[in-house]
């Protein structure tokens, strides 16, 4: 369950305008013109997010050589990502949303499972914006292992 309701293709991507790991700010309007893979994860530097992060990164050529550009998105303060940046090498913008509403506007923050308990917090989503700002792809509770391989295989690269 989440505080809203999810996103569909066709859908208007909701505006944001966040504070990245490398201290600058990232607006959706920012990434008009290119394809863009949004991705959610739970928590910087934990195993399940790592695996995804450094998959995007390993992937990060052959998904921009096919016009996508990648941004990850979570509620971790930027010192955190910036921690996260520097430790696995990545090399694409990680998005700090400590307050939750953008999470919100995108359905990926709300009840999950973890380990078995039912807790409140982001849901590994992931999001494929067109050039002019609209959901393309919107998956929900992903797996953070095989999630880049499978995106690339939906989106033929």
């Amino acid at each position: 369950m989440t505080d809203t309701a999810r996103l569909a293709p066709g859908d208007a991507a909701p505006d944001f305008d966040l504070e990245t790991d490398s201290g600058d700010r990232l607006r959706l309007a920012d990434l008009r013109g290119k394809r863009t893979i949004l991705y959610v994860y739970p928590t910087a530097l934990t195993p399940g997010c790592t695996t995804q992060a450094c998959d995007f990164r390993d992937s990060l050529d052959a998904l921009q050589t096919a016009g996508y550009q990648v941004v990850g998105l979570s509620r971790d303060p930027v010192a955190k990502l910036v921690k996260f940046r520097e430790k696995e090498h990545l090399t694409f913008p990680l998005l700090s949303n400590v307050d939750t509403d953008v999470l919100k506007a995108y359905g990926a923050f709300g009840e999950r499972k973890l380990y078995g308990k039912t807790v409140t917090g982001p849901i590994r989503s992931t999001f494929v914006i067109d050039a002019d700002g609209k959901i393309e792809k919107a998956m929900y509770n992903v797996k953070a292992t095989g999630h880049v391989a499978k995106l690339r295989r939906d989106l033929d690269i």
